[in-house]
């Protein structure tokens, strides 16, 4: 059910949480699919509604960086960092305290000693959270390896009635899930996102060192993931029979469904996922995907274009 953002339907959604319910709510980054993390049954739901394997992680919501500083044990660098890019699509994956080793859901961490945490800018997502007083569970509101959503109306077409309450709060701004960022020991990325590599780097001054294949930490880690019903072709010119073409810049063909005209990358990623929803729908074999530089937002767009081409 979809239900407007507005007072009262934020604190019924909070009720729901607290309940043990499941509602999809808005981020700056996507819609995320919210559970009261302390509650394991809750949690589990997520798990049902979206098919998702078990050993995959979670993300934590937490209403301000005190909350998230109650639950994880916070290095002088993840304050920094937290201090510049929160609220704003930046997840933390550090130590569990005692403590909250015992109140969040083992669910949540996939039985890990860490936890990741964000702190949503989103105003719903912001409300929500202090409404519901409680950390939220909340991947991405869609089928687990499907398109995520940036629209309410994504989260109904995937989830339906698994789903107590969808808030819709409009279209989301970033279009990419957060950006994760580990510490072991040295700040590593677990998964490129709505914030540059580039602007982590320079507040550290240091390169983040990039994941092994050594399992899987956080959200967002699977090999084939983000993906539509169509397959998909890379750094295409142009789309060959039975295809459709998801193009970038100003060099493509008019008429084609393009993430950003200008070559924009901040356009391109918040059109990303939506576009390839719409583009799915049309029912073509194959999408061919145009090449879109690996600078800034672009290393965590093709992040999600190579998992979404992966095989399945």
């Amino acid at each position: 059910m979809i239900v407007k953002a507005d007072d009262g339907a934020i604190a019924e959604a909070a009720r729901i949480l607290r309940g043990g319910g499941l509602v999809a709510f808005p981020t700056e980054t996507v819609y995320g699919l919210g559970a009261d993390a302390t509650n394991g049954k809750a949690v589990a739901r997520i798990f049902e509604a979206k098919g998702r394997p078990r050993f995959n992680p979670l993300i934590a919501h937490a209403a301000g960086a005190d909350i998230a500083r109650d639950l994880v044990q916070f290095n002088d660098e993840a304050l920094a960092l937290a201090a510049e890019f929160w609220p704003g699509p930046l997840t933390l994956v550090l130590p569990l305290r005692s403590a909250s080793s015992q109140q969040i859901s083992k669910l949540v961490t996939a039985g890990l000693d860490t936890l990741a945490v964000r702190v949503p800018a989103h105003p719903v997502a912001h409300r929500l959270l202090a409404a519901a007083g409680v950390p939220i569970a909340a991947p991405s509101a869609n089928l687990s390896g499907r398109v995520s959503p940036t629209r309410a109306r994504h989260v109904e077409e995937d989830l339906g009635a698994a789903v107590d309450m969808i808030l819709d709060g409009g279209a989301t701004e970033a279009g990419l899930e957060s950006t994760i960022v580990a510490f072991s020991p040295a700040p590593t990325l677990l998964r490129p996102g709505g914030l540059a590599r580039e602007e982590i780097e320079t507040l550290l001054g240091r390169p983040l060192q990039d994941f092994s294949e050594m399992g899987v930490r956080s959200p967002g880690q699977l090999a084939s993931h983000y993906a539509p019903r169509a397959t998909l072709r890379l750094n295409a010119g142009r789309a060959g029979p039975g295809e459709v073409l998801l193009a970038f810049g100003p060099g493509a063909l008019k008429g084609a469904m393009n993430l950003s005209w200008t070559g924009d990358l901040r356009e391109a990623a918040a059109n990303l996922f939506a576009y390839l929803r719409a583009l799915d729908a049309e029912g073509p074999a194959q999408i061919a995907v145009m090449h879109i530089p690996s600078t800034g937002l672009g290393e965590a767009i093709n992040d999600r274009l190579r998992r979404a081409s992966a095989p399945r």
